[in-house]
């Protein structure tokens, strides 16, 4: 509890076993109320760990729903059990839970509605083994989508988030993709719905059981942020356009 606001942590998890301890002892549960772990059917013992854990509430998909559908159960749950304040925190460690009182303090002071840890602040990317290829479409992708959507971000590819309630209630995130791009049609409605976002300094780590796509599906994925740029800034140009169709 933070300010009398309810503080739910949501780990979409995929093969997460061997990373889910080392994140879960970090998180602050002086001010954490609940952990939430979707685990989207993994093929590794990811759900049986979490249990182990303490974990109470553990979700398993009966088949695998995609990074979007997992966020989608994350969400809706931490709704479900009256979370005012949510963050999106990834079991592999990648990033740091220790970051998880300065995202949570912006939001419990009303500073901000939502709060994502930036790599690209402090350089923290490339020092923490950011791939080359990765960080110049990530530097690339990030200018593109400030001019489509009139933002200053750092970038918009950071998996480390926290909401507000008002804005989990707001931004229609049930119809967004079930795959990656899910992140930026929600940023995109997020700040369609008049929000803003600040960002905070995020050191990361890639190590090789931290998650990551492949040069295919990272391909897939910067094709799907430009559609969504694009129809962003179309829409604001008065073009009826359904951001999410």
């Amino acid at each position: 509890m933070y300010n009398n606001k309810k503080v739910i942590v949501v780990m979409p998890a995929y093969k997460a076993a061997l990373t889910l301890e080392r994140t879960y002892r970090e998180i602050p549960f002086d001010l954490v109320d609940e952990v939430i772990l979707v685990d989207d059917h993994s093929p590794d013992n990811t759900s049986e760990v979490a249990k182990a854990l303490g974990i109470k509430h553990v979700i398993r998909h009966d088949k695998n729903k995609g990074y979007g559908g997992n966020q989608k159960t994350c969400y809706s749950k931490a709704l479900e059990l009256g979370g005012d304040i949510v963050i999106m925190l990834h079991p592999d460690y990648q990033y740091t839970p220790l970051l998880l009182v300065a995202m949570i303090s912006i939001i419990g002071n009303d500073l901000y509605p939502v709060v994502f840890g930036s790599r690209i602040l402090g350089k923290g990317a490339l020092k923490g083994g950011m791939p080359m290829y990765k960080y110049i479409a990530n530097r690339f992708l990030t200018l593109f989508q400030n001019i489509m959507l009139s933002q200053k971000l750092s970038e918009y590819h950071t998996g480390y988030r926290a909401f507000s309630k008002e804005v989990l209630q707001a931004v229609p995130f049930t119809k967004c993709d079930d795959d990656f791009v899910f992140d930026n049609e929600m940023i995109a409605q997020i700040f369609w719905k008049g929000f803003d976002i600040a960002e905070v300094t995020c050191p990361t780590k890639y190590f090789e059981e931290a998650s990551s796509i492949n040069f295919a599906r990272s391909s897939k994925y910067g094709l799907g942020v430009l559609r969504v740029s694009l129809k962003y800034r179309l829409a604001k140009w008065g073009i009826k356009w359904d951001l999410l169709q």
